[in-house]
């Protein structure tokens, strides 16, 4: 276990992201780790879509391992108003990121893929063996298309270069600090934003997007930042992983809950004129425990209870 404890000493990491809802985690975590030093590239400064800026923040950074967390994101909303910037920002970032990687000769490039690359009609659970049996759901294909080229860029650089890139597919990240915007927030947090609302205006009932019948795996934001830091340690394959916590709820038992949670006494109504998305998601979890030893700790609710105070509280001191 020492050599694991000592891993990320003296090593400069480099975390594309490291300001936003995941990155926060994960670069806490790498300093208690004793990261030697945790280079987060601000949006500001290096706009990763330039060749240049990746350039200049590979010169700033000198990084031995590149965690690379950085995406355009959103629910479907989101996802259908802008199916271009999805792409061609997604891929633009990754496929540059790694070459420029490659070419320095860093010595491990993590990329986070996501759960939208899966085909659209995937077995449940989702195994990675699947990944390529189909076309996404069509919301989010470009997204999804876009991030799984890290995948087989990966693939192909280990392959001829063998240079060690490794792929995680995290499920459906939640818990505090997430994006509670309505115009691109996923459905946990939108969820908890509109039951706190309605209960405060007295609103008897919450609009919510398709007939509750899709399922989704949630995977607690804390976790997840621990698996991506395990397997940065301990995997060293280009194999695609999955992250997840290997629990399916239906949006519809996710809607009573989060109404249980935050107090709220009205009824939800289903706007069957938006779509559903992906009609189920859960997840074969056993690759990350066999790999490198990963399993999701925070039970569900318990996760749910601290997303949503975190908000309350953030919404109360004016954040």
């Amino acid at each position: 276990m020492s050599d694991q404890e000592n891993f990320w000493q003296n090593r400069r990491v480099c975390v594309t992201g490291g300001a936003g809802f995941l990155g926060s985690f994960v670069t806490e975590k790498l300093k208690e780790k004793g990261a030697a030093e945790v280079f987060i590239p601000r949006v500001e400064k290096y706009d990763l879509v330039q060749p240049e800026a990746i350039e200049r923040m590979y010169n700033d950074a000198r990084p031995d391992i590149v965690i690379h967390l950085a995406a355009l994101a959103g629910g479907i909303g989101a996802n259908r108003a802008r199916p271009a910037d999805f792409f061609y920002i997604n891929l633009m970032m990754g496929v540059q990121l790694m070459h420029q990687a490659w070419l320095r000769g860093v010595e491990k490039f993590v990329a986070i893929g996501t759960i939208c690359a899966y085909p659209k009609f995937t077995p449940l659970p989702f195994r990675e063996e699947n990944l390529w049996n189909g076309y996404p759901e069509e919301t989010n294909a470009p997204y999804g298309l876009a991030k799984k080229m890290l995948l087989v860029q990966a693939q192909a650089y280990r392959e001829q270069y063998g240079f060690n890139a490794i792929y995680l597919l995290p499920v459906n990240l939640y818990g505090p600090r997430d994006n509670f915007d309505l115009n691109t927030s996923h459905v946990i947090p939108a969820l908890i934003r509109k039951c706190l609302e309605a209960q405060q205006r007295g609103d008897r009932q919450v609009v919510l997007w398709g007939d509750g019948s899709p399922t989704r795996e949630f995977l607690y934001v804390e976790d997840a930042a621990n698996g991506i830091l395990l397997a940065a340690e301990r995997f060293n394959s280009s194999e695609p992983v999955n992250l997840g916590s290997g629990m399916e709820i239906s949006i519809r038992e996710l809607a009573n809950l989060i109404g249980r949670l935050t107090g709220f006494q009205g009824e939800f109504v289903w706007d069957t004129s938006k779509p559903n998305g992906q009609p189920r998601r859960a997840l074969d979890v056993s690759r990350a425990r066999d790999y490198f030893g990963f399993q999701a700790q925070m039970p569900f609710e318990e996760g749910l209870r601290r997303t949503i105070a975190w908000y309350q509280q953030s919404t109360a001191s004016g954040g």
